[in-house]
């Protein structure tokens, strides 16, 4: 987890109106129809659904959709909801058209998510009171808000939750060339020179996504505060990701060890129980952070009885495509 000063500088870097946003045109376009039209109609917008990998925007998005709307924004992250009650004080705070985010939603505890159901679709909460023979349900009318789901499972969401958004967006991973403006704007903010060949080369490192593209600024910005004058060029951007072990690929150590744990299997499919026990890592992680970039750029595929190297994959570990350990050479 992210320490509070770099969860902070994330909220200092993200933009500030949906014009500003770089990518996900198709998204943005939708988004701003949607909030348009809600506004001139004077009602709240759509309940929003997004759904991709994470630190791709999703929670930007959300903040966005609330500064759009003239509303407040109210966060939760999913497993922190345990219980209705938990649910029943967020949503007895909000005001007309404000906008509740949670994050995870696919987290969602049964019970709670039940309780979501009849918030989102009749804008009331019906709450048990007492048990037995004297137990009776009240209701308490919630004014109309927009509640803004982020997942990186869609698959897990059950299918009435998933039905009850109005407005479904998938979020891709970007292309160097955004990856590459969206990082020209952070230097601009953190004051730091950025060479268009440092930019491109941290870009496509990257993994797609903005989050990365960022903390990578971030940390070769520490080098280059401390042995070239704050100013990052090529040499600067290369000998920063070294240092932080991220190799000519874009991968990271961990990136690495999944690649070289499957290639000691001489070829048969491993599980991802057994990756995830090898690598020392959780198998969600292994699955939403690691797994995707590795598929995206053919080092491993999915079969049925598990993961398996590529030709690619196979290059990556030697010459000989049979070496392990050879990545950590």
């Amino acid at each position: 987890m992210a320490a509070p000063e770099e969860r902070a500088l994330d909220r200092h870097l993200r933009p500030a109106s949906l014009e500003e946003f770089c990518g996900q045109p198709d998204v943005v376009r939708n988004l701003e129809l949607a909030i348009r039209a809600a506004r001139e109609r004077g009602e709240a917008v759509d309940h929003l659904l997004f759904s991709g990998l994470p630190g791709l925007g999703k929670t930007t998005l959300a903040h966005l959709v609330a500064h759009e709307s003239g509303a407040t924004l109210y966060e939760a992250s999913a497993p922190t909801l345990q219980r209705a009650a938990d649910l029943a004080g967020l949503l007895t705070r909000l005001e007309v058209r404000d906008v509740l985010f949670i994050d995870e939603i696919h987290r969602l505890a049964p019970a709670v998510e039940e309780y979501l159901y009849s918030a989102m679709e009749d804008f009331a909460l019906d709450i048990l009171l007492d048990q037995g023979p004297s137990a009776r349900s009240v209701r308490i009318d919630l004014p109309r808000f927009t509640l803004v789901g982020a997942t990186t499972r869609e698959g897990l969401l059950s299918a009435p939750l998933r039905s009850r958004f109005g407005i479904h967006e998938r979020l891709e991973p970007y292309d160097p060339a955004t990856l590459t403006r969206i990082l020209d704007r952070s230097a601009g903010i953190l004051g730091v020179g950025l060479d268009p060949q440092a930019a491109a080369y941290l870009a496509a490192r990257s993994r797609g996504t903005p989050r990365v593209a960022n903390r990578f600024l971030r940390r070769v910005r520490d080098l280059a505060q401390l042995e070239s004058d704050n100013h990052i060029d090529l040499d600067v951007a290369q000998e920063g990701l070294t240092r932080i072990g991220v190799d000519a690929h874009g991968l990271t150590r961990v990136d690495r060890l999944i690649v070289t744990t499957i290639g000691r299997a001489d070829g048969r499919a491993l599980g991802i129980k057994t990756i995830a026990a090898a690598v020392g890592e959780d198998e969600r992680t292994i699955e939403d952070v690691y797994e995707p970039h590795l598929l995206r750029e053919g080092f491993l595929v999915k079969t049925r009885q598990g993961r398996q190297l590529t030709n690619a994959g196979w290059a990556l570990l030697g010459e000989d495509g049979r070496a392990p350990g050879a990545l950590f050479a």
